[in-house]
């Protein structure tokens, strides 16, 4: 099962051009997956969090397309928390690892780019219920 120390920062290509920049993600060249669905945060009101849920399967990349934002990963016994602010990085984050998004900058873009099409069974919504599939997963190795 994933740690916190599975995720990483990726560093995606910038090519720049005078009349603007550009960042290009393709499968298995710069995410290490098959990207099967895109969704955007937006318009975050100052002061609220995102996230706050963990993935049985679900592998992302998370991209911080404008502005700022802070990623604290948690996989039941460690944490930390990574600040994404330029739209040539971004997060993996590994299955089995709990995710909370905060401190939004104002006009801020958080991008996602996922490895499976949405499905609810695939997300631990409850802290407790995250805890319990983590000691389950690490009986079964």
């Amino acid at each position: 099962m994933s740690t916190i120390f599975d995720c990483s920062v990726l560093q995606l290509s910038k090519i720049h051009n005078r009349a603007g920049n550009i960042t290009v993600v393709e499968n298995f060249i710069h995410v290490p997956f098959s990207i099967q669905r895109i969704y955007y945060l937006y318009d975050i009101p100052g002061g609220e969090s995102r996230g706050a849920h963990g993935h049985k399967e679900l592998e992302q990349l998370i991209i911080a397309a404008s502005g700022s934002f802070d990623v604290t990963l948690d996989d039941g016994i460690n944490k930390k928390t990574v600040q994404l602010s330029r739209p040539y990085y971004g997060l993996n984050i590994k299955p089995g690892i709990w995710r909370d998004l905060s401190n939004f900058s104002s006009g801020a873009i958080c991008l996602v780019l996922a490895s499976l099409p949405y499905e609810n069974e695939d997300y631990i919504r409850d802290y407790e219920a995250f805890i319990r599939f983590k000691k389950q997963s690490a009986l079964l190795k």
